[in-house]
C-alpha cells in the first residue's frame, strides 16, 4: 500500500496516510501510451482554431492588370491583390478548423489515474489534514506552503469544495494551482511537480475516481 505524508493545518508531519489503491496504485502495460492519448486529445481540444489568413480574394483593391503585359521590359504581373507583392494576400494560409476531438469518458478516467499513481510512485503526493481559513489571508498561504514543500517548481492544491476562502488564499501564489476533487484531469496533474490533497479531498477523489 502506497502511502503519503500527512500535515497539520499549521504545516507540521504528523505522520502518514495510506493512498487508495484504486486511484493511486494503477498499473498498465500501455500506461505511457494512454497517458500520451489524453493528453495529446486533451491540448488539442484547448486550440480555438480561429487564426485566419485572408487569401488574394478576400483583399480589397482593384483586379485590374497593373500595367500592360507586354512591351514594358519587365516581368508579367497580375493585380494589386497577387501573393508575391506587399499587402496582397496569402498562399495556403491558415482558416478556422476545429481541432477538438472526443476522449472516452474511460480512457480519461485510467489516463488521471495513472498519472495519479505515477506521482504516488515518486513520492510527490501529500495529504494536508484540513485548510483553516475563515478568511482570505495569502500570507497564511505562502507560509503553509514553505513549510510542506521545499522543492521549485508547480504545486497542484486539491480541495473537496469550492471554499471561496481558500481559494483567494492561494490564487496570488503563483506557483500554486489549485482544483477541485471532482473535476480533476491528466494534464494538471503530470504538469504539477507536487501534489497536495486536504483529506477530505482525498476521499473525495476515491469516492469519484475509484469506481
Amino acid at each position: 500500500m502506497l502511502q503519503a505524508k500527512k500535515f497539520s493545518a499549521t504545516g507540521e508531519e504528523i505522520g502518514k496516510v495510506e493512498l487508495p489503491e484504486a486511484v493511486f496504485g494503477v498499473e498498465r502495460e500501455t500506461g505511457d501510451l494512454i497517458i500520451h492519448e489524453v493528453v495529446k486529445k486533451y491540448m488539442a481540444n484547448q486550440r480555438q482554431g480561429t487564426a485566419s489568413i485572408k487569401t488574394r480574394s478576400e483583399k480589397n483593391g482593384s483586379t485590374r492588370k497593373l500595367y500592360r503585359q507586354k512591351g514594358t521590359g519587365s516581368a508579367r504581373v497580375g493585380n494589386r491583390r497577387t501573393v508575391i507583392r506587399v499587402g496582397g494576400g496569402r498562399a495556403f494560409g491558415p482558416k478556422p478548423k476545429d481541432w477538438s476531438s472526443t476522449i472516452p469518458k474511460k480512457k480519461k478516467r485510467l489516463a488521471l489515474k495513472l498519472a495519479l499513481s505515477h506521482r504516488a510512485k515518486e513520492g510527490k503526493v501529500s495529504v494536508i489534514e484540513k485548510l483553516d481559513f475563515d478568511k482570505p489571508n495569502t500570507k497564511k498561504a505562502i507560509d503553509l506552503m514553505s513549510k510542506i514543500s521545499s522543492e521549485r517548481g508547480n504545486k497542484l492544491l486539491i480541495i473537496s469544495d469550492s471554499n471561496h476562502d481558500i481559494i483567494k488564499s492561494f490564487s496570488n501564489i503563483g506557483d500554486v494551482s489549485m482544483d477541485r476533487a471532482d473535476g480533476l484531469y491528466a494534464y494538471e496533474i503530470l504538469k504539477c511537480k507536487e501534489l497536495f490533497l486536504t483529506e477530505e479531498a482525498l476521499k473525495k477523489v476515491e469516492e469519484v475516481f475509484g469506481k
